[in-house]
């Protein structure tokens, strides 16, 4: 069992910056990749971001490339989302997630190929 914890959300004004953590817990060795995913009041949880664990290889949802960058530190067990320029679309809890399993790591998008998800920290921009 591993257990992710996120921090670094808040208010930012638009065009604003933002780095989120995300420190992994437990069964750290089980962690084939992370990713950063964002739900907003109304809409279905969003892919951003994925890192491989071991690699640091990325994988981004076009809507954010460019913009956001994930990035991971394995001594600290800890992956991050920073965020720049940062839009009156953005706001929304974002949550990171684990991808176990496999011999190789492979970009996944989908909110179903993650199985342990922290609690998620609130994101809010003004305009």
């Amino acid at each position: 069992q591993v257990q992710l914890a996120e921090s670094g959300g808040g208010l930012v004004q638009a065009g604003g910056s933002l780095r989120l953590s995300c420190v992994a817990s437990g069964r750290t060795d089980s962690i084939r990749g992370m990713g950063w995913f964002r739900q907003a009041p109304g809409k279905e949880r969003e892919f951003l971001a994925a890192v491989s664990w071991s690699t640091g290889r990325t994988d981004y949802a076009g809507s954010v490339e460019g913009r956001f960058t994930i990035s991971r530190d394995n001594a600290k067990n800890c992956a991050y989302l920073q965020m720049n320029n940062l839009k009156p679309e953005d706001p929304a809890v974002y949550y990171c997630a684990r991808q176990s399993g496999g011999t190789f790591w492979f970009p996944k998008r989908t909110a179903g190929d993650y199985d342990s998800w922290g609690q998620g920290t609130q994101v809010t921009v003004s305009s």
